[in-house]
């Protein structure tokens, strides 16, 4: 952690002034577009990608080297991809992230928990994160995913890898808020939190060029989304905390709530963005974009000899990064979200006085 807040104030003058053009601490890396889940919310299964093999990518993350502080693996769906455990052991032994964080659907059990057992066995220094996917209960979820049993098999790979027992492994829960769930929504939380996960976190379903669904209406009101959260909320300022850690991340969710709703409102950036100044993502043909919701390239490391670092002090990058600062889009995406509120003064001042003080009123 700190080694994050001492880039911090980088990050800052890279956002107003161009320059240092040092590299960001949060990575998202997209190893497929391939998915066994066929979303209401997304369509991202539909596109074609020539993946970047595994030999590739050692080059990819040789070029970042020690920079990356958080990854997170994402797709499609990562376990369908037979060399996923070897491409984050790749990046972890090149890169040595602090948080490596993996997402997945749950569909394919044996193959989730032999890929997340080779990960801790191996990258020991890391903390793994495993977000399984459930958006419903039941047959909800079922009709959600359009795959039948998936609940049922989600639910087993849950079980099986509560069952690990590695130390630097955390098994959580992860929600799509959209229209297909937000009527009974308080319902699903408090089955879901039953099961007592490691961490439970929700995003607002949204329309991303990443994921094919920008034609589709799947986004919440504000008037329900709001009515969401502030359960959600409530569920957080009522549950002792013991772990001062744990303090911080859920101050940082309440955050994150608020802000979502306050976007939705105003339709405008209400703090800073900087995605591609502390964050980017890599897609998996190895186009790299700010953001997955423009999901506009800025530059392939295929084209560069896989050099980062050409892509990251390229023109494209800069008028990228321009547009964002002048403030031409907006949106609630949650891995961007977190890292522009380590940005905003308020935001920080707001974690502290939560965390230190009590305040969670």
């Amino acid at each position: 952690m700190l080694k994050i807040l001492f880039k911090l104030p980088f990050y800052g003058l890279l956002y107003r002034y161009g320059f240092p053009r040092i590299f960001p601490c949060s990575y998202t890396v997209s190893v497929t577009y391939r998915c066994n889940s066929k979303c209401n919310t997304c369509r991202v299964y539909q596109r074609d990608a020539s993946e970047l093999s595994l030999s590739e990518y050692r080059q990819v993350f040789k070029s970042l080297g020690h920079s990356p502080y958080w990854v997170t693996f994402s797709g499609g769906e990562p376990s369908i991809r037979e060399d996923f455990a070897d491409i984050v052991i790749a990046f972890y032994d090149i890169c040595r992230p602090a948080i490596i964080n993996i997402p997945s659907n749950g569909i394919l059990t044996d193959r989730i928990a032999h890929h997340i057992t080779q990960i801790c066995e191996h990258c020991r220094k890391s903390k793994i994160i495993v977000n399984l996917s459930l958006d419903a209960i039941g047959e909800q979820h079922d009709k959600i995913r359009n795959v039948p049993d998936n609940y049922t098999l989600a639910l087993s790979t849950y079980r099986k890898l509560k069952s690990l027992t590695y130390k630097n492994l955390f098994i959580g829960i992860h929600s799509v808020i959209s229209k297909f769930n937000i009527k009974n929504f308080t319902g699903i939380v408090n089955n879901l939190l039953n099961l007592q996960p490691d961490q439970y976190i929700t995003e607002i379903a949204e329309r991303r060029n990443e994921l094919l669904n920008t034609r589709f209406d799947i986004t919440p009101s504000i008037t329900n989304y709001k009515s969401a959260v502030d359960f959600l909320i409530h569920r957080i300022k009522h549950t002792h905390i013991k772990s001062r850690l744990n303090r911080i991340t859920q101050a940082f969710r309440i955050e994150y709530y608020t802000l979502v709703t306050k976007i939705l409102r105003d339709e405008k950036q209400v703090i800073p963005c900087f995605s591609g100044i502390n964050s980017i993502q890599i897609g998996a043909e190895g186009d790299v974009w700010t953001c997955c919701v423009k999901a506009m390239s800025v530059g392939n490391l295929r084209s560069v000899g896989y050099d980062f670092g050409q892509v990251w002090r390229g023109d494209l990058l800069k008028q990228e990064r321009a547009s964002i600062k002048n403030k031409e889009c907006h949106c609630p995406l949650a891995n961007a979200a977190y890292t522009n509120m380590l940005q905003d003064v308020r935001t920080l001042f707001r974690v502290f006085c939560r965390v230190f003080f009590g305040w969670w009123r």
